[in-house]
């Protein structure tokens, strides 16, 4: 049974891992941060109690800002691949937090190869790479387009992604890069601008909500289906030599476009409910993503399955199936606040 490390296990690309490689057979270990509240609810469909003699998935408490304790982990649990998925991950936040946003987005990456080159594992390295780093590159952009940061975060990843090429060529590790480009699903966090949408228009339809604000409209992004792209972070793993893929759809599609087919879906106007706030845009911002995936098409056999319209359907569905639930326990008695339901 092979052995597998997820770090940001409990994220939405994390949840979608773990459901194919338990599929799979492998046993999957994955790193959590001690919360006083409970965030494991994307993975809780897949947890066994660890007594159970059947469970082949184990949660470990950890940080990616502390070295020592990874190193133990790793050490400990010995997998055979490591997912390294984990990060602040959010662009406009990390703005806000560059400091910590470089910590654990850069540094984290650093302090897992370390642990790797100094326990000396025999272990398969993923490095989430982002579509961000590109930045103001024009598109489209593919493994050989320059890279050009354009938030903290894409920095942070630029920093992470050289370092796993630099470790692979110093020390032998197969170490590989994923750049993937936008990846969303119904488990996407209610900030990232397309669960937002999705979010706050399935609340309008049933009178749960008002208004929905939004920064850049005009933003282009190339966005596909997170469970699509798990699966090729597994395929890069499974060749015989590690390198460096590009995962992406090739279609772009504007913010504005996605809101209004949303909204479209839905049956309302969207120029009744959504308001451009100036506070969501970003201070540098990345006008055009659009992937070039040749290269994993080619050596990964691997292809996009879900499109563009499939993709929102799915997230309204799913959305829309929570905003019913949000109104029965309203129309119960709860008062409805902040996303939140209290007595």
């Amino acid at each position: 049974m092979k052995k597998t490390f997820i770090t940001g296990i409990t994220g939405q690309d994390g949840s979608y891992l773990a459901e194919l490689l338990l599929n799979k057979g492998y046993e999957v270990h994955g790193l959590i941060r001690r919360s006083s509240s409970f965030n494991t609810e994307r993975i809780d469909h897949l947890y066994r109690d660890s007594h159970d003699p059947n469970t082949k998935l184990f949660l470990h408490y950890g940080d990616l800002s502390v070295s020592g304790q990874l190193m133990d982990l790793l050490h400990s649990v010995q997998p055979d691949e490591i997912y390294h998925l984990g990060a602040q991950s959010h662009v406009r936040v990390s703005f806000d937090m560059p400091e910590y946003t470089g910590d654990v987005t850069g540094l984290g990456t650093l302090r897992i190869l370390e642990a790797i080159r100094k326990t000396g594992i025999k272990t398969k390295f993923y490095q989430a790479s982002s579509s961000e780093m590109f930045g103001a590159a024009p598109p489209p952009q593919n493994e050989k387009t320059v890279f050009q940061p354009r938030s903290p975060y894409a920095a942070a990843k630029v920093y992470a992604y050289y370092l796993a090429q630099n470790y692979r060529d110093a020390y032998g590790l197969f170490a590989a890069n994923g750049i993937l480009f936008n990846h969303e699903s119904p488990r996407r966090g209610e900030t990232f601008v397309t669960r937002k949408i999705t979010r706050a228009a399935t609340q309008i339809k049933l009178g749960l909500k008002d208004k929905l604000y939004l920064g850049n409209l005009e933003a282009k992004r190339d966005w596909g289906f997170a469970g699509d792209y798990v699966e090729a972070m597994w395929l890069m793993l499974q060749q015989d030599k590690p390198d460096d893929y590009v995962i992406a759809t090739g279609e772009t599609h504007s913010v504005q476009e996605f809101t209004e087919k949303v909204f479209n879906k839905l049956n309302l106007d969207y120029n009744k409910y959504v308001s451009v706030d100036p506070r969501y845009f970003r201070p540098t911002e990345v006008d055009a993503l659009l992937g070039d995936a040749s290269k994993a098409k080619k050596a990964l056999n691997w292809q996009p399955k879900v499109t563009f319209e499939k993709l929102i359907d799915m997230m309204i569905a799913a959305d829309l199936d929570l905003a019913k639930k949000e109104k029965t326990l309203i129309d119960a008695g709860f008062t409805y606040s902040n996303n939140k339901h209290v007595t």
